[in-house]
């Protein structure tokens, strides 16, 4: 039996991750902004759901609902970092607030719910983060400028906590799903104010989306379970077929371009050759 805690558990990934651990006889600290959302699951699992209200942007909180579910399970095994929404509208249209709440959420809030489980993590030997990132974590897409910055810093961030934690026990896997129906560009999604200009490139892209056919979020759970339960999981794990196609493209374009300008790059410190980091 494994202990979870997950965030954003009321709807999409997390409630049906949520649910999967509790049908396999598993534990979960379930969080939402509103508990009531997740009444269903304590009626059906009783005392192995600890159903919690928390803003993952709200740090002080966020540690106060690690330790609270620490306490009450004397453990946590897997901390899935789900929280998050998407920001929709070109990076001129962003206004200050819509940006920084963007960060604040999908970056801030899954560092600040990192930072609360270290310890207990650490002081166990063992543990297992999931980062939930996406496709956009690993190539950037017009109208979701800011939703990929704040996917593209998680992943650095989660990179580099990996090696931290390498000798110490605890795991991390960057989980990057493709497209799936979930309600990240639905109810919760949040629209900037378009400007005309860029109609064209906006309308290109409801093209490409509709055309398209989102896959099924329920297919993901035994995913999931597999992946907790591996000994050496993945620093990353795509979900679906459609992030192979596109993350292949993405990296031959990327060498190429970097091997066409090679010989301008190298003119910055000529015959100079290191070893990578």
């Amino acid at each position: 039996m494994k202990t979870w805690f997950i965030t954003g558990a009321s709807r999409g990934f997390g409630r049906i991750w949520a649910e999967a651990a509790l049908t396999r006889g598993d534990r979960v600290a379930a969080t939402a902004r509103d508990h009531r959302a997740l009444q269903d699951l304590t009626e059906a699992y009783g005392d192995r759901v600890l159903p919690l209200t928390l803003d993952v942007t709200d740090r002080s909180a966020v540690f106060d609902a690690v330790s609270r579910a620490a306490e009450t399970f004397g453990q946590l095994d897997v901390v899935v970092n789900n929280a998050g929404y998407g920001l929709f509208g070109m990076v001129e249209e962003a206004t200050e607030e819509q940006a920084r709440a963007q960060l604040e959420t999908n970056f801030f809030g899954a560092l600040w719910v990192t930072q609360a489980a270290l310890p207990v993590l650490r002081a166990q030997g063992t543990g297992h983060i999931l980062q939930v990132s996406s496709i956009g974590g690993i190539g950037a897409f017009p109208t979701l400028g800011l939703y990929n910055a704040s996917k593209w810093a998680l992943e650095g961030l989660s990179e580099a906590l990996s090696a931290e934690l390498a000798p110490l026990g605890p795991k991390v896997t960057i989980v990057e799903p493709g497209p799936f129906g979930t309600d990240w560009s639905g109810d919760s999604a949040v629209h900037t104010e378009p400007i005309g200009a860029y109609e064209p490139v906006r309308q290109a892209r409801r093209a490409g989306a509709a055309a398209r056919t989102p896959d099924d979020p329920a297919l993901t759970a035994g995913v999931i379970l597999q992946l907790v339960d591996s000994e050496e999981p993945p620093l990353r794990l795509f979900l679906g077929p459609y992030p192979y196609l596109l993350a292949e493209k993405l990296y031959r374009n990327r060498l190429a371009t970097w091997n066409d300008w090679r010989w301008l790059a190298e003119q910055a410190a000529p015959g100079q050759e290191g070893d990578p980091a």
